[in-house]
């Protein structure tokens, strides 16, 4: 392998790590909070990509209830996805109202409520697909203005990544940065530090855990939009399921790099992210399964996944 050929698998890996550490982020901060995965964030990740389509002044094809339908506006595409963003982040306190709530007010066992997201998600998915219909869509070409469409990052061989995965590596980095300085640093951070480790006393001590939790989805579908525009971007929306495959490997990495750990899903992330990139050509279409394959032999080694501490039980 050459040297230009090592550094191009290694920025492209890079970049597909950077998509995984967003997605997945959504997961762990729910997860964190309430220990129990939201099936529904996939479907969110999928709702961001459109919404901001539709803020874009996109058109929609010739299937579904909107046929032929388009945006009111044209928003420049960074307003546009922050703007999808935001309104995934409602979808998710919605979810959180529709399909968590109910039952964690009941006291219903945890399973119920992954059951209860994962009907969610199935719903959001044939609403989108009865609005839009199933064909893919593609954003406006060069939505980042003025930036070339790819850098070149070699001397004497070109390296060439494109514009878009910079963009969503630096994302990535921003909005893990954010968080970090969120949950360490602020009294925001601090009380939802005390929920995820006990509800019952956070409540004695003045918290409200419900809205801490209602603040956890909105900033974990938040995070899952931007991801959902970013990919979008990248490969275009394939589809109303476009999300699903998305959702597993999200799920893959938070197992990779711990549950409920935000440095651990990082690091599960570029580590998934760099192993699928070192994939020899004509074994990429196993790559998918790569994704499984490792998390297998990590939980035989480490079973509590990367940076994720092992339970101590007290008897």
């Amino acid at each position: 392998m050459t040297t230009a050929t090592l550094l191009q698998n290694l920025l492209n890996g890079l970049a597909i790590g950077s998509v995984y550490v967003i997605f997945a982020l959504g997961y762990t901060l729910v997860f964190s909070i309430l220990r129990v995965i939201n099936f529904a964030h996939s479907a969110v990740f999928t709702l961001g990509a459109y919404f901001t389509y539709v803020l874009t002044g996109s058109k929609f094809g010739f299937n579904g209830l909107l046929a032929n339908g388009q945006g009111p506006f044209a928003l420049p595409f960074p307003l546009a996805m922050l703007i999808g963003g935001l309104l995934a982040g409602l979808c998710g306190i919605l979810i959180e109202r529709v399909a968590f709530r109910p039952l964690r007010a009941k006291g219903a066992d945890p399973l119920l409520s992954l059951v209860s997201s994962l009907g969610v998600a199935i719903a959001i998915v044939n609403l989108i697909q009865y609005l839009v219909g199933a064909e893919p869509y593609s954003y406006p070409a060069n939505p980042f203005g003025v930036l070339s469409p790819a850098i070149n990052f070699g001397s004497d061989r070109p390296v060439l990544i494109r514009t878009v995965q910079v963009v969503i590596f630096a994302v990535s980095i921003v909005i893990v940065i954010g968080l970090t300085f969120l949950i360490n640093r602020t009294k925001l951070g601090k009380a939802l530090q005390a929920v995820s480790e006990d509800t019952t006393t956070a409540s004695l001590l003045g918290i409200n855990p419900n809205r801490l939790i209602l603040y956890t989805f909105f900033l974990s579908s938040f995070v899952g939009g931007i991801a959902g525009t970013l990919v979008g971007v990248s490969v275009s929306i394939s589809g109303p399921y476009f999300g699903i495959a998305y959702g597993l490997k999200g799920l893959a990495v938070i197992i990779l790099g711990g549950l409920g750990d935000i440095p651990g899903t990082v690091v599960g992330g570029f580590v998934l992210g760099l192993a699928e990139a070192f994939v020899p050509p004509q074994f990429i279409g196993y790559k998918d399964a790569l994704a499984f394959a490792l998390l297998i032999v990590v939980l035989l080694i480490r079973p509590q996944g990367i940076l994720g501490r092992a339970l101590i039980q007290k008897v």
